[in-house]
């Protein structure tokens, strides 16, 4: 893939293409690498200390593991929403968002996980609204939404509130929740999550 316009700083990457294991189970979805990180390194969920937070839980659950800047990652994928960069500072356009939906979404369906994990407000609330049924349905409280599963059309969606914003409990929430899905038959949640979303 080639992004459609470069307005990186210096030395940044382009765009922060999706990395991982193309048939992983679980696809991690992120921002943008200006929050999210990976504008250096060219890998989603590294530089930044809110990367780094959702990098150590894949790495508590096995997704995870070898250096921190160019994790070996197994049953996991990593994307971004929008993965252009940007200048520093910067924040994704409503019409930035709109122009690389069609890259995210070949992405997705690409590696066609069963579990869904976006990672904070704009990523859930792109991904509740574009693949369930349950976004007018549901507050965008991220609170009350991290861990929690939600059926969607063909996937289960899993929020993860952004490490940021994190209090005592979320950590040890998402890693708890990942933990009861992996030791599950969650490759069913597919089907099932296509006859109730």
């Amino acid at each position: 893939m080639r992004p459609p316009w470069d307005r990186s700083d210096p030395g940044d990457r382009t765009a922060v293409f999706g990395y991982g294991d193309a048939n992983a189970d679980f696809h991690v979805i992120g921002d943008y690498p200006g929050v999210h990180g990976g504008e250096s390194t060219g890998i989603p969920f590294t530089e930044t200390e809110s990367g780094a937070a959702v990098q150590a839980v894949l790495r508590e659950v096995g997704f995870a593991s070898g250096p921190r800047d160019a994790p070996v990652l197994e049953n996991c994928f990593l994307s971004y929403v929008h993965m252009c960069s940007l200048p520093h500072g910067e924040r994704p356009t409503s019409d930035g968002y709109a122009d690389l939906e069609r890259f995210f979404d070949a992405e997705l369906r690409a590696i066609d996980a069963h579990i869904l994990l976006p990672v904070g407000r704009h990523a859930t609330d792109h991904v509740l609204r574009e693949y369930t049924t349950q976004r007018d349905r549901l507050d965008l409280d991220m609170a009350a939404l991290h861990a929690r599963e939600v059926r969607g059309r063909g996937f289960l969606v899993v929020p993860i509130r952004d490490p940021e914003e994190w209090i005592d409990g979320d950590r040890a929430a998402i890693v708890s929740r990942l933990e009861a899905l992996l030791a599950s038959d969650y490759r069913q949640t597919k089907g099932v999550a296509t006859t109730v979303g």
